[in-house]
């Protein structure tokens, strides 16, 4: 069973989004990285790129398959998870706490509105 943070909200891609004023630190979900199996790359935007919401921002790629990383929300990139450069297995390992990909300053809060809570994303996944 996959783990679902409740202080989340939740993409259909997969994504997760923990707000924090108008920044936001975006991640995948325990869910997708356990169909993406061993993750052994992660492809990351610099810092200062800007991204939009519903289009890739980067990649995962896995033993299995590569797989395009979609914004949940559009901003600006403030921070990249370094470590993944060098440990992408951390995907696997900690798919919230030491996985998280960027943070991005939030351009329109309202996109949040449009994500999932807990709920519904454990809903989504169970169809």
């Amino acid at each position: 069973m996959s783990q679902i943070k409740d202080n989340l909200r939740y993409s259909e891609e997969h994504e997760w989004v923990e707000v924090n004023g108008n920044k936001a630190r975006i991640g995948i979900t325990d869910f997708a990285q356990h169909e993406l199996g061993d993750i052994v790359f992660v492809e990351l935007p610099e810092v200062g790129a800007t991204i939009a919401a519903n289009e890739p921002f980067g990649s995962v790629e896995s033993v299995k398959t590569v797989s395009e990383l979609y914004a949940p929300v559009s901003g600006k990139v403030v921070a990249i998870n370094e470590s993944l450069s060098d440990s992408p297995e951390l995907v696997n390992e900690s798919p919230f706490e030491g996985a998280w990909m960027i943070d991005i300053e939030l351009s329109d809060e309202s996109e949040l509105d449009g994500l999932m809570d807990a709920a519904a994303y454990k809903s989504m996944i169970n169809e």
